[in-house]
């Protein structure tokens, strides 16, 4: 005998067994005897006609009581199906019940606290500002998931599911380098919703990545080169200029200040930057060519930021817009530097020099992408050349 049938012996001697008890009730003059027994932790009663009837219906719950032992009788057969199709379902995951129920809870518990996207993003924008996160880095995070907030405006962000942000992605009229920057934004918003404990998992993570281009550097052309500097306002075309025609990395010119750029010696000295790229860590100076110095005199300062400090997404992406460049390539601007620099000017060593990456990082990702010819145009670029809104800068 098994140790849960013994157990299970001592409480039935513990506990009186079902019996038949005489039943009257004036207005049931028919019903004669009542059974009382427990069902699902319950007190319940069967009324009878007949002793026999009675007496049939509590033999058969003392025998029920006996082969099955108490706990079971009182569990309904109804739950124990559903407790048997659960476990059967939860087998393949090495999971039980018990799991199951822990991870619905946390997930009831989560949506109960959790909190509307609009906050959710509040919130981390917040954070990202006291945690020092530059100006442009904080505003752009703040742009691109305002769109994520609107799409779920009032909805709990634990109750969003991967399918309806895998959806909003697919419907954002973007190139696929840029669908997948809304994705991995989306991704750190869910990561500091779990912190908060908004939500128990991170949906945006199960999303499906775009496949982008096949390591092919995109570039702009000298005609969108052109437009693109014509549509720029003065707010950002310090930005812009700087990234065209001397290559540096978005996060160099997030931090550039006026004072670094001589105009004197021609050189942008750009600060080592602290972090775990071994290309960032030393500090370098890029030649001001002739063009850019062009394009940054009229707006020169001795000193400030060159990015701007308000809505700069809003900014670029309107001179986009404005451009008439609806597919942007990634790192565009540093990547047409490089490509124009390497087919006018022929040398691997001082590219790589300028741009704080190895000549054969250079030598491979930008041979051969721009014509001779094109390359003279590029680096011919200049507020004169272009349309009288600039001539007009540049006086």
């Amino acid at each position: 005998m098994t140790h849960e049938k013994q157990a299970t012996n001592v409480l039935l001697t513990r506990r009186r067994k079902v019996r038949p008890r005489p039943y009257r009730d004036p207005t049931h003059p028919n019903l004669k005897f009542v059974v009382g027994y427990r069902e699902a932790g319950r007190r319940r009663r069967k009324f009878f006609e007949t002793k026999e009837q009675a007496k049939s219906f509590a033999d058969f719950k003392n025998k029920e009581r006996e082969q099955n032992g108490i706990e079971a009788a009182e569990f309904p057969s109804s739950w124990r199906v559903m407790a048997h199709e659960a476990m059967e379902a939860l087998q393949p995951f090495g999971k039980n019940i018990r799991d199951a129920a822990a991870h619905y809870l946390a997930f009831l518990k989560a949506t109960a606290r959790s909190c509307s996207a609009e906050q959710l993003v509040k919130e981390m924008v917040k954070a990202k500002k006291a945690d020092g996160l530059s100006k442009r880095h904080v505003d752009d995070l703040e742009s691109r998931l305002s769109y994520f907030s609107a799409k779920f405006d009032g909805k709990p962000v634990a109750a969003i599911s991967s399918a309806e942000i895998d959806d909003w992605l697919r419907e954002l009229p973007v190139a696929p380098s840029t669908r997948n920057h809304y994705r991995s934004v989306t991704i750190q918003a869910y990561n500091f919703a779990i912190g908060r404990g908004y939500a128990v998992d991170n949906p945006a993570a199960a999303t499906a990545k775009v496949k982008e281009s096949d390591g092919t550097i995109g570039i702009l052309s000298v005609t969108q080169t052109a437009r693109l500097l014509e549509s720029t306002g003065p707010e950002l075309l310090p930005y812009v200029a700087i990234g065209l025609f001397a290559g540096l990395r978005s996060s160099e010119i997030d931090r550039l200040d006026w004072s670094n750029i001589n105009f004197e010696s021609g050189l942008i000295k750009v600060e080592a930057m602290k972090g775990t790229r071994k290309n960032t860590r030393r500090r370098r100076f890029v030649r001001l060519q002739p063009n850019l110095r062009e394009w940054l005199r009229p707006l020169q300062q001795l000193k400030g930021p060159v990015t701007p400090q308000e809505n700069f997404r809003e900014l670029f992406d309107a001179a986009r817009e404005a451009a008439g460049i609806t597919e942007w390539p990634t790192n565009a601007l540093r990547h047409s530097f490089g490509s124009y620099h390497l087919a006018h000017f022929n040398d691997v060593n001082a590219l790589a020099l300028e741009m704080g990456n190895s000549p054969e990082m250079i030598f491979n990702h930008y041979r051969e992408l721009v014509q001779p010819k094109d390359a003279e145009r590029f680096w011919k670029i200049t507020p004169a050349r272009r349309s009288r809104k600039i001539i007009s800068l540049t006086r």
